[in-house]
């Protein structure tokens, strides 16, 4: 909000007074904000995996630790597994594992939906 404000022409002073005002209101929350929009690419079927979800975040100014809380909060065993699914699915991935394996935890696949995926094959 800070950024937004200064790039529409408001003073640093401005800018970080009124953001921390809407916080001790408790009406900016990053967490809050980045689940909202996490389940919203999720409902809109956009979200291919963790890692762009962090990325897309980090684009719109979300802390990174709120990111994250928020992405741990939203995707359970299910949900992550489903989203790799569909990950793998639009990446059309070529059947060597090791490749695959490294490619989903480079999109931030945890250990164990990677290796449910595995064991399931």
């Amino acid at each position: 909000m800070t950024v937004k404000l200064k790039q529409r022409g408001f003073g640093s002073d401005v800018a970080e007074e009124v953001t921390s005002g809407l916080i001790e209101r408790g009406l900016l929350d990053d967490k809050r904000y980045a689940e909202l929009w996490i389940r919203s690419r999720m409902a809109q079927r956009k979200a291919h995996s963790p890692r762009k979800l962090l990325v897309s975040l980090a684009k719109r100014g979300v802390e990174r630790h709120s990111s994250h809380e928020a992405i741990n909060s939203i995707l359970d065993e299910e949900t992550e597994y489903t989203m790799l699914l569909k990950y793998l699915e639009k990446m059309e991935l070529s059947e060597e594992g090791s490749s695959i394996r490294a490619d989903l935890k480079n999109e931030g696949f945890s250990p164990d939906t990677i290796n449910r995926f595995f064991e399931s094959k």
